[in-house]
């Protein structure tokens, strides 16, 4: 497995943590900042739309782009900034933002991450390279269900968002790693 794959897993694994964390007690969370089952739903809905609407244009965009670690790090410096805001949340319209701002973060690096992981195979080894994120995936979310809804128990909304804050910053850190790479490769 080539470097570069084993840091885009890397990176993933600690966002996918991150965000993995809230996953099953998304509701109760936004109870606690007085929305309803609607506020959910909506705040689902602006992420899935927004991503979704603009990775049909930036990935287009995305295919002439000869550096698209930059476009991975900048995907993943705007979850950052999603992380961040759920510590800032005291209401549904901060959720609303915050939400935008992961679906722009998810539009901008989620085709370049898929374009440089995909570069990046093995020959003769795609599906089980493309094998190894999907099982991560599964597993880290799955982990980090568990874990989100203990430390929310114990110690609070607040404690987990700086935890998730945490890691999304470590992944970030991660992924820079790409751009030295490439720069070593020049």
């Amino acid at each position: 497995m080539q470097q570069e794959l084993k840091i885009l897993l890397l990176a993933s694994a600690l966002f996918m943590l991150s965000g993995g964390l809230l996953g099953p007690i998304y509701a109760i969370f936004v109870e606690d900042i007085g929305g309803d089952i609607l506020t959910a739903g909506t705040s689902y809905a602006i992420f899935a739309i927004i991503a979704g609407t603009l990775i049909f244009f930036v990935s287009r965009w995305e295919d002439h782009v000869k550096h698209l670690e930059k476009l991975v790090v900048v995907g993943y410096a705007l979850s950052c900034v999603g992380f961040l805001g759920y510590i800032l949340i005291r209401n549904p319209m901060d959720l609303f933002i915050v939400q935008a701002i992961f679906g722009i973060g998810q539009a901008v690096g989620a085709p370049a991450f898929d374009g440089l992981y995909s570069k990046h195979l093995d020959k003769g080894k795609f599906a089980s390279e493309w094998g190894v994120w999907e099982s991560m995936a599964l597993l880290i979310t799955g982990a980090a269900a568990a874990v989100g809804s203990f430390v929310a128990n114990f110690f609070g909304f607040k404690f987990l968002f700086v935890i998730m804050l945490a890691l999304s910053v470590l992944g970030l850190a991660v992924s820079s790693l790409l751009l030295f790479r490439k720069r070593k490769k020049r």
